[in-house]
């Protein structure tokens, strides 16, 4: 039996990650750039600022800004309390950045941070997951303002998280079904492996919660019509992501998400009821309340572990 869910509608479309504040308050950014705080009851919602670009995964900087992953203008602070925004990175190697999707800050003020896709936009992530094109990167901006990559070749590169030690950064590789590990302390650092693969659907964003865990989103459930596409030749792969959307690999109506150990075992795996809330995106969990969020709703949701 799905377990069910709370709906907080919001006033934009697609509130893709959520992102929740000391007293419980969640914010979470819309199609149209806005970023809104929703009190924990759901009676107030506040516009805190606008990115005039696509909003996507959030975070807290040391500061108390909020750093915003813009799928169209980069990195980006913004300031809750004046609304103002500063764009902290564009480009890596002197190219333009195309889908800046997720992040997660270190203590020491790096961001680890996904760009998704070198080849399509936001807006062709679909096509992008049929031609399996794994051009998406994790990348890091220092304290000091310098980007780099750090993992490349990812199959649209998602949602990042830090172990709780800080001893890793997690990728989530959404075309490889995969949370992908890069050490950053101890004796493997430098060398990348899997954190968890052969995951039950397609992860979206992950974010570690106040439990100790990496939740973990998951968009759709497997589509084996994708995964048929995926293994074709490069050329037919190609001409079946220009395909119009009704013929091509579609997600299924589902919600679901995972929570996993720093050692990537599943310790939760919430089947939710879909007929109320689908295509989870973004997932938190704060002090014993799991957040959605969903590039495809106008709400923001919630349930219980």
């Amino acid at each position: 039996m799905p377990r069910p869910l709370t709906v907080v509608p919001v006033p934009g479309h697609g509130p893709e990650d959520v992102l929740v504040d000391a007293d419980g308050s969640v914010l979470t950014g819309t199609e149209d750039g806005a970023i809104f705080r929703v009190r924990r009851d759901g009676g107030r919602i506040d516009l805190v600022g606008d990115t005039g670009g696509r909003p996507l995964g959030l975070e807290w900087l040391p500061d108390g800004r909020v750093l915003v992953c813009d799928a169209r203008h980069g990195l980006l602070a913004l300031d809750p309390a004046t609304g103002r925004t500063e764009t902290l990175a564009t480009l890596v190697r002197g190219q333009r950045m195309l889908v800046v999707n997720n992040a997660a800050v270190h203590s020491s003020g790096d961001v680890y941070f996904s760009d998704s896709s070198r080849v399509h936009r936001l807006e062709h992530w679909e096509r992008d997951l049929a031609e399996d094109t794994a051009t998406g990167r994790l990348l890091r901006r220092t304290a000091g303002g310098a980007v780099e990559v750090v993992v490349e070749r990812l199959r649209f590169a998602n949602g990042v998280a830090l172990a709780e030690d800080e001893s890793f950064v997690a990728v989530a590789e959404t075309g490889g079904r995969r949370v992908v590990r890069r050490w950053l302390a101890g004796p493997r650092t430098g060398q990348t492996d899997v954190l968890a693969d052969d995951l039950p659907g397609y992860p979206d964003n992950i974010a570690r919660g106040t439990d100790g865990l990496i939740w973990v989103a998951l968009a759709s459930p497997t589509l084996a019509s994708l995964e048929r596409v995926t293994r074709l030749p490069p050329r037919v792969r190609r001409l079946v992501g220009r395909l119009p959307d009704a013929v091509r690999p579609a997600p299924r109506r589902s919600a679901r998400v995972l929570a996993l150990d720093d050692e990537g075992h599943v310790v939760h795996d919430l089947d939710l009821d879909s007929s109320a809330y689908r295509f989870v995106t973004g997932v938190r969990e704060h002090e014993g309340r799991v957040w959605l969020g969903s590039l495809l709703e106008s709400a923001i949701a919630w349930c219980e572990p």
